[in-house]
């Protein structure tokens, strides 16, 4: 077994909401797996990024991963490979993200029914950390139907603020809501719902994403070290590797910020013009893209985790052990990542 990852795997609510909320990981118990050992596991990704069927994690005492095969084994399947328990964890292990947007449609693309479906939503305490976030996207909806002047803290507040309006100033917005929706008043809250949902992905990946950019400055200020070291910049391969690494996670980060405001624009652009088509059309865009940004994020978060871990400080290590991991741990799975935003559809094909 492997002890690379370092979160506890404690019982509990928060452990749960915290494993729910997570890119990289996925409990076990969520998928329709009948032995009862492997559902009290869970599956993360590695910093190699290969995905890994977690028994036991604790604080101080290392984790105890295996592969799907080594799992097979501790619970006594390695003689029936085709069990279906394993053919599904094979095909969720191969699964670029664990974040449940990205599993709303991997796992139903893989015909694998998830009968609780509050398993693929955030938890109340990380829906709240986003209420910034969401701000973006509510406050043009508030005042679509309460106008200019009324605010709003998070998507949530909504209901409230329509309680404590003028009913007649309220019917009078949300009829003329319907009407450039095309849809009934009746039909309004199914509306709001797929709007909240949608914009929330956009804000769990904006804040993913603003959470990942701190360790990778430090780490590109980290490889200045490398490159001036005497032995080390004589080193060509060591030279190669490091301009590979550092040019994919720029250009992944640019592209994920660059999507993440496209969307932004979209959405603005939209209000100016309301109609359900325009509407069913970014809520298409943004869709086609969970699975693209849900994977490059979960695969630059794991990387920079393992290299905060192991190096907290500038001063934490000399350049040589960063060089070492450098070309081992974070060159690994890197053409994996380069390979998921290369699937995704291209803006200007699907752009309201």
């Amino acid at each position: 077994m492997s002890a690379l990852a370092a979160t506890p795997m404690e019982c509990g609510a928060d452990q749960e909401d915290a494993d729910r909320d997570a890119l990289h990981i996925l409990p076990i118990s969520i998928l329709p797996i009948e032995n009862a050992a492997l559902r009290r596991a869970r599956m993360v990704k590695n910093p190699l990024l290969d995905t890994m069927v977690e028994f036991f994690c604790t604080p101080g005492g290392g984790s105890g991963q295996t592969t799907v095969q080594g799992a097979a084994k501790m619970v006594g399947l390695e003689g029936n490979p085709q069990h279906p328990d394993l053919v599904m964890l094979h095909n969720v292990s191969l699964l670029p993200s664990f974040d449940v947007y990205s599993l709303r449609i991997l796992l139903r693309g893989g015909g694998i029914a998830i009968t609780d479906t509050s398993a693929l939503k955030l938890s109340e305490g990380k829906i709240a950390s986003l209420s910034a976030y969401m701000s973006t996207f509510t406050q043009p909806l508030v005042a679509e139907i309460f106008g200019t002047d009324a605010s709003v803290g998070g998507f949530t507040d909504l209901v409230g603020l329509m309680r404590h309006c003028p009913a007649d100033t309220v019917r009078e917005r949300l009829s003329r809501m319907a009407e450039k929706l095309g849809i009934a008043i009746p039909a309004i809250p199914n509306f709001l719902e797929d709007y909240a949902d949608i914009f929330m992905s956009l804000s769990y990946y904006r804040q993913c994403l603003d959470q990942i950019l701190p360790p990778i400055q430090s780490f590109l200020e980290c490889t200045h070290d490398i490159r001036t070291n005497h032995q080390l910049k004589q080193d060509v391969n060591m030279m190669k590797t490091l301009d590979f690494v550092e040019q994919t996670i720029n250009a992944l980060t640019a592209n994920v910020t660059g999507r993440l405001e496209s969307f932004e624009r979209s959405t603005n652009d939209m209000w100016h013009d309301l109609t359900a088509e325009r509407f069913r059309k970014i809520e298409t865009l943004i869709k086609s893209y969970h699975v693209s940004i849900g994977g490059v994020l979960c695969a630059l978060s794991v990387k920079m985790d393992a290299w905060r871990r192991l190096f907290p400080t500038p001063a934490a290590s000399g350049p040589m052990r960063r060089a070492e991991f450098i070309m081992s741990d974070m060159r690994q799975g890197i053409d994996r990542i380069r390979a998921i935003k290369d699937t995704a559809p291209m803006l200007s094909e699907l752009r309201a």
